[in-house]
């Protein structure tokens, strides 16, 4: 049976979480066989009385009995069937051909459990990926970052694990779940490596060192399974005919490669500007998206941890302080915090030549010594420049065109273009760091971020900065450090899909995740893919 919003202060021992379950239920001590936490959190509302809130799965010996005596009880109930179900028998594998296995486009979190759901049903998956496998996408990444040398193929956005590797890792989201495909995510990742705590905290995460050996054992696994998955393999055209796809060509080095495909699932992440490009032009249905723009800022994460828990700060048990902030402004937009990474580092995240975009990156620990989070500005397709009207690329240009001045801004040599929160507030560009130093590597170049953010942007930023400090004292700091630019929050556009999951206008294609416009980070993208690979598989059963 399940029991739900029991509190305890933050020191409580074990036993004294025993003897709050036998007073909840109120029952005699022998009674309680054994318990699991499914769900631990807390409330720092109130920094002074810090509270741990447990959903917890009891075994008794005679639940029958006790759900009786508590009945109208809120907080208790049986416990629900959390388990993962396939949604149909998996086909026969002679009903699939080899010649006509689905194929997933992508390997970040949606096509990697696209993929291993599509394995786990015996329909033996091709995946393709036009980066690197993990290991090798980090040495360029981190080759990238030391030496300003960008490799187009293999980057923070493209390679095996997606963009999400170098990230923190957050495991949480907002989106409905009622068929708790979440659990399975974390389910599946605890089995790859994660530590167990990602299964009961509220907001877990796992940071980029656990994510690479992770991402490699799900390879593993669907291999085992019967998948295939080829790196270096960028899918450069798709073959429609008669408003379905036929087939893809892919190309590995100098050699083409066209395979035949009647079920493709198109996970190819925010950043496949040249993929939005190829299927806009073979007319596959898609549309502009709103998303937002800004910048990363970097506090000491002391300065977090004292205003969110006050006199608790340190405390093993609440870890490196997080936020979320919003502020709606006068000029109509909203700006708002998002991917906060606490203890952790600002990264260079460009995967086109001559541009620069920024992200942020925790490890599992979020012992470094910087807090950051990007601060944005919501923006819509009534901002973009198009060529016509409800042109679906134009927030693509719309990105390109300020990743390019916040290229020239930082100097012209991958160096992000920063500026001190006082300095941004007053409208003049810095002259020298104060006491917050920058984690950015290939490293800043000091200026006004202004040159390179649209001029709305600029006038929210300046109105919500000073306002957030009334959440989070001292967030306003002078010498709090602003790092352009943040235009990766989501993709510029959505490629439409019907309730089958299948695209409006091409039968057989399965847009997925945060490319095609319906997930925003890892558990969403993930949840997303488990999502298609279920239409595919109901596809391939004739449902």
């Amino acid at each position: 049976m399940r029991l739900t919003e029991l509190k305890l202060p933050l020191d409580h021992t074990a036993e004294d979480l025993r003897a709050e379950i036998i007073r909840r239920l109120r029952i005699a001590p022998d009674e309680l066989l054994a318990y699991t936490i499914y769900r631990r959190s807390f409330d720092a509302r109130k920094a002074s009385a810090i509270v741990l809130t447990y959903t917890l799965d009891v075994e008794l010996k005679n639940e029958s009995a006790v759900l009786a005596s508590l009945q109208g009880e809120p907080h208790v109930g049986p416990t629900p069937d959390t388990s993962y179900h396939f949604v149909t028998p998996a086909p026969a594998v002679s009903a699939v051909p080899p010649a006509l296995r689905p194929i997933v486009i992508g390997t970040g979190p949606c096509g990697l459990f696209a993929g291993l759901i599509l394995a786990q049903m015996g329909l033996r998956p091709l995946i393709l990926d036009r980066g690197k496998a993990v290991r090798e996408r980090t040495k360029d990444t981190w080759g990238f970052w030391r030496q300003g040398q960008l490799n187009p193929e293999s980057n923070v956005q493209f390679g095996e694990g997606g963009a999400g590797t170098f990230s923190d890792g957050k495991l949480y989201s907002q989106v409905r779940d009622p068929a708790y495909r979440s659990r399975k995510v974390l389910t599946e990742f605890v089995k790859a490596g994660a530590p167990e705590e990602i299964l009961y905290v509220a907001k877990p995460h796992i940071g980029t060192f656990r994510l690479v050996s992770m991402v490699e054992n799900m390879r593993a696994s669907i291999l085992a399974l019967g998948g295939e998955i080829r790196f270096q393999s960028r899918v450069d055209d798709v073959h429609i005919d008669d408003g379905k796809i036929h087939g893809i060509t892919l190309t590995n080095g100098e050699s083409s490669e066209f395979i035949a495909a009647d079920h493709v699932v198109l996970a190819i992440g925010h950043s496949a500007r040249d993929t939005f490009e190829m299927l806009h032009r073979r007319g596959v249905h898609m549309e502009p998206k709103a998303f937002s723009i800004g910048v990363r800022i970097e506090h000491p994460q002391s300065l977090i941890d004292a205003a969110r828990f006050g006199k608790n700060a340190g405390h093993p048990m609440l870890g490196a302080a997080d936020y979320k902030l919003v502020h709606h402004c006068r000029n109509q937009r909203s700006a708002y915090s998002f991917c906060m990474c606490p203890g952790g580092t600002v990264v260079a995240a460009a995967s086109e030549p001559g541009r620069v975009v920024t992200n942020g990156m925790s490890q599992y620990s979020r012992n470094e010594r910087n807090a950051n989070s990007a601060i944005v500005v919501g923006v819509s397709p009534a901002d973009y420049p198009a060529r016509y009207p409800g042109d679906p690329l134009a927030g693509v240009e719309f990105q390109r065109h300020w990743e390019t001045l916040a290229f020239a801004a930082g100097g012209s040599d991958y160096r992000a273009p920063a500026q001190r929160l006082g300095d941004f507030l007053a409208g003049r560009p810095s002259t020298a760091l104060g006491s917050v130093l920058p984690s950015y590597t290939p490293g800043i170049h000091l200026t006004d971020l202004s040159a390179c953010l649209p001029d709305y942007v600029t006038q929210a930023l300046r109105e919500a900065l000073p306002a957030f400090n009334r959440s989070i004292k001292g967030f306003a700091l002078d010498d709090a450090l602003l790092t352009g630019i943040e235009t990766r929050t989501s993709s510029p556009l959505r490629i439409t899909r019907d309730e089958n999951f299948q695209s409006l206008n091409v039968r057989g294609l399965f847009p997925a995740g945060e490319g095609a416009g319906y997930a925003g980070g890892i558990l969403s993208a993930a949840i997303d893919g488990i999502k298609v690979a279920e239409a595919v598989a109901l596809s391939l059963s004739g449902h």
